[in-house]
C-alpha cells in the first residue's frame, strides 16, 4: 500500500486568486455580511455587492439568502437567473451561467479539485452552464463541464461529465468507480 500524501507540502491556491491579498481579504470580509447572510436581505443589495468585487451579472437576476461566493470577479451570470438559498459556487476558475437559469437551494458548483494521486496540488477548470437550465436542489457540478441549454440536472446528481442540451440528467444509485491508488505503476492525471 501506498504512503500517505504530506499535506504539509502540498503547493497553496493562491494562485487562483488572481487578486491581490487586501483583495481577497475584503472580499473575504464583505461577503459573509452582505452576500451570505441568512436574513432575507434585498437580493439587488446582494448583486450589487458581487458587482462591486468584479462579478459581470446581468438584469433581474435574483440571489438568495445563504449564496456564498468564492471570486466574484471570476463570475458571469446572465439576465434573470436564480440563485438559490444556500447555492455554493466555488468558482476558483472561470463559472458562466447563462440567461434563466435557476439552480436551486443547496446546490455546489466548484471548478476546483486536487491532484489527489501525486501532491494535493490545486486543479481548476471553468464551467460554462448554458442558458435555461434548471440545476434542482443539492446537486454537485464539478469542474471542466459544459451543461447544455435547457438541460435539467434532477436533485442530489453529481454531474462529472457534459451535459447534452435539453437532456434530463441525473443518477440513480452510488457505486465504487475506481480506486483512489491504482495498483499499477500507471498513474494517470487526475480528474
Amino acid at each position: 500500500m501506498r504512503a500517505p500524501i504530506n499535506l504539509a507540502a502540498a503547493p497553496g491556491s493562491r494562485e487562483a486568486w488572481d487578486r491581490g491579498f487586501l483583495w481577497v481579504l475584503a472580499w473575504a470580509l464583505v461577503e459573509p455580511l452582505l452576500v451570505r447572510n441568512a436574513l432575507q436581505l434585498s437580493s439587488r443589495a446582494r448583486v450589487g455587492v458581487l458587482r462591486m468585487f468584479g462579478a459581470n451579472i446581468g438584469e433581474g437576476v435574483i440571489a438568495r439568502p445563504g449564496l456564498r461566493v468564492r471570486f466574484p470577479w471570476k463570475l458571469e451570470v446572465g439576465d434573470r437567473s436564480w440563485l438559490g438559498e444556500d447555492v455554493w459556487l466555488h468558482n476558483q476558475d472561470r463559472l458562466v451561467i447563462g440567461s434563466d437559469v435557476v439552480i436551486s437551494q443547496g446546490s455546489f458548483i466548484t471548478t476546483g479539485t486536487h491532484a489527489f494521486r501525486t501532491d494535493m496540488a490545486l486543479r481548476t477548470r471553468p464551467i460554462h452552464i448554458h442558458d435555461g437550465v434548471w440545476i434542482t436542489s443539492r446537486a454537485v457540478i464539478l469542474g471542466g463541464l459544459t451543461i447544455g441549454q435547457n438541460a435539467l440536472v434532477l436533485p442530489n446528481t453529481v454531474v462529472r461529465r457534459d451535459v447534452p442540451a435539453n437532456a434530463i440528467f441525473g443518477a440513480q444509485d452510488g457505486a465504487v468507480v475506481g480506486q483512489r491508488f491504482p495498483d499499477s505503476s500507471d498513474e494517470t492525471q487526475d480528474r
